[in-house]
């Protein structure tokens, strides 16, 4: 997929949405061409695909990174591709609607996210602890 390709489809996973869900992201979603290795990774094996802030500067705003998505699944076929941006930006918009409502503990994404890298570190060490 090409960057042209991979900002298309994010246009049309945008357009999908309702838009009630788009409100108040004042800095909007950009595409990055960036591989962004998660700064917690073991390896090089974490790659951040999406994310959210709400930021005094650049205001609410979500970022997809071609380059991370290339770096973990540039030979899928397309449309493998194409659910992924759906899957990460849904995700990133659910950010933002969590903290449009004030959200931002237990239950939330937030909680859901360091579970994820919880379970990240405990494959690591069990994969290390093979050795």
């Amino acid at each position: 997929m090409t960057f042209d390709e991979f900002e298309e489809a994010v246009r049309q996973e945008i357009d999908a949405l309702p838009e009630y869900v788009k409100e108040e992201l004042n800095g909007g979603v950009l595409v990055d061409t960036a591989e962004y290795l998660h700064p917690q990774a073991l390896a090089q094996d974490l790659y951040i695909l999406g994310t959210y802030s709400n930021s005094w500067i650049y205001g609410k705003q979500i970022v997809l990174y071609y380059g991370s998505f290339m770096r973990t699944m540039g030979g899928a076929p397309f449309e493998v591709i194409r659910s992924q941006i759906r899957d990460t930006l849904r995700h990133e918009f659910l950010h933002h609607m969590e903290t449009r409502a004030g959200l931002f503990g237990k239950g939330t994404l937030i909680e859901e996210d360091a579970q994820r890298m919880m379970r990240y570190y405990i494959r690591h060490a069990e994969k290390d602890g093979e050795h």
